[in-house]
């Protein structure tokens, strides 16, 4: 029976979800039903739906007391909203319920995994099984607390575990944590036959054993195998920046070998995983036709206290990316769904670009998917998204250093923040390709066919919807760009 606190935030959102009008939305990004969101949990294939859930909080567009928000789809991008799934309401988790994902049960239940946080901070792993829709907490909780940690771990800082079925059947899960004296992080994997009673393995990753140090708190772990390769995602707290990563929080891949029958991972190699202010605590999923699909929260911890004046919701996901493997490196692509929402398109071949900024007939809007190629560059390259005649949101191309910037610092923000980034490109000096997805308060670039993806929040109003293109010496532009169709979000 639900509880009191998780009806109280269902009557909410049924109430007051429809009250946020269609063109307040992105338009084919999943936003919360009303209120606060952040990191994707129990993303999964149940029930021939996909299935996400999320860090949520109905009553507010701060975040606060955790719930996870829950919504369905069967293509990843028309979206529908489920009730409420959890909500802090037991002994183990009155102070929230924090990240965690999804499992299918042999007898075809659903199982949640999630952490909880009790008074005092302390997080333990707890479980709730349901139908897909409604969810009971099981009276073992919590199934992983402060004895089934090394004595060297924090308990307060213990959370976000994801699991995965072996080939034997067994289950494995990973849980972020971080010493009790706060000088390292790390992964610990745990093992269990029934994903109820879980034993400890082995620190899986420790943050101070790899060649660079990521950041002082890892969250969010992702394990799969990809391509043949062993990838292992994660994001991570309070990061110094360097030539791979931007400062403050961020997520990251490492590449390695696994032992299935001892669990070590051995990392081989590291890279961001997403270049842009606004990518943080992925999770992915292998889907039915066997492609591995990611989505992360579009949005920075640094700068969620800028908020739009009267916004009835806040946060974002990203648009789900198709992940695959080139020359040792992750790459990945928004999923091949969103070309089904195309249409209208304008190709011009082989522009030439001056240091006067030219606009495209027909080349305008902010929900657009466009794909470029620059040519000959000689000199720098500016693409002018989201622009009028106050406001922009530059993409930066210099190909002397081959370096791509991102910036958002004159697109209506009111606050000193994180509003630029810059990663370095491979490829032949003055050529580049992108595809740029613009939504009413996003961009995300992906890079020479997925190379490298960077992610932003835009906040200029939605009639900033010119695009302009300029180059302090002559280059070559090539481009196709589609509108893009609402992608309806509603109650189910």
């Amino acid at each position: 029976m639900d509880s009191e606190i998780l009806q109280r935030a269902r009557t909410y959102e049924s109430q007051m979800g429809h009250k946020i009008r269609e063109e307040e939305r992105p338009g084919f990004h999943l936003t919360p039903c009303v209120g606060w969101m952040n990191d994707p949990n129990g993303f999964c294939y149940y029930g021939g739906m996909y299935h996400l859930f999320y860090q949520y909080y109905p009553y507010s567009t701060h975040w606060n007391s955790m719930h996870w928000g829950h919504a369905v789809s069967r293509d990843l991008l028309h979206w529908s909203y489920l009730p409420a799934a959890l909500a802090p309401d037991a002994d183990w988790d009155r102070e929230g319920c924090f990240s965690g994902c999804a499992v299918t049960l042999p007898d075809g239940r659903q199982e949640l995994i999630y952490t909880g946080v009790s008074h005092g901070g302390i997080q333990t792993q707890c479980v709730a099984t349901g139908d897909g829709r409604n969810y009971k907490k099981a009276a073992v909780n919590p199934v992983l607390s402060e004895k089934d940690l090394p004595p060297e771990v924090s308990p307060v800082d213990f959370r976000d575990p994801k699991a995965w079925q072996e080939a034997d059947g067994t289950y494995r899960m990973l849980c972020a944590a971080r010493s009790r004296d706060g000088g390292d992080t790390m992964f610990l994997l745990y093992e269990s036959r029934d994903a109820l009673h879980w034993r400890f393995v082995r620190t899986f990753l420790r943050n101070s054993e790899l060649r660079e140090p990521i950041g002082r708190m890892f969250e969010c772990p992702d394990f799969f195998l990809l391509d043949g390769q062993y990838v292992l995602l994660g994001s991570s707290q309070d990061m110094e920046g360097s030539a791979k990563y931007h400062s403050g929080n961020g997520s990251f891949c490492l590449l390695g070998n696994y032992d299935a029958a001892t669990g070590a991972f051995v990392p081989e190699t590291d890279q961001c995983l997403d270049a842009g202010i606004d990518f943080y605590a992925a999770q992915t999923i292998l889907s039915p036709d066997g492609r591995r699909i990611m989505i992360g929260w579009m949005q920075n911890w640094d700068t969620v206290g800028i908020q739009p004046e009267g916004c009835r919701w806040f946060g974002q996901m990203s648009i789900p990316r198709e992940l695959f493997l080139r020359n040792g490196h992750l790459c990945q692509q928004p999923i091949r769904e969103l070309k089904e929402l195309r249409k209208d398109p304008v190709t011009y071949r082989n522009v030439v670009l001056g240091r006067d900024p030219v606009e495209l007939s027909g080349i305008r809007g902010r929900r657009l998917d466009l794909e470029a190629e620059i040519e000959r560059a000689q000199g720098t390259v500016i693409l002018s998204l989201a622009a009028d005649e106050k406001h922009h949101t530059d993409l930066i191309y210099r190909p002397q250093e081959s370096l791509l910037t991102l910036d958002r610092s004159v697109s209506g923000t009111r606050r000193a923040g994180a509003d630029v980034c810059s990663t370095k490109i491979s490829g032949g000096y003055g050529h580049l390709r992108l595809r740029i997805v613009l939504d009413r308060f996003s961009v995300e670039v992906f890079v020479n066919d997925g190379e490298k993806a960077l992610s932003m929040t835009l906040y200029s109003e939605e009639h900033a919807d010119h695009i302009r293109f300029l180059a302090t010496a002559p280059a070559e532009l090539s481009m196709t760009a589609w509108q893009i169709r609402q992608a309806v979000m509603k109650e189910k």
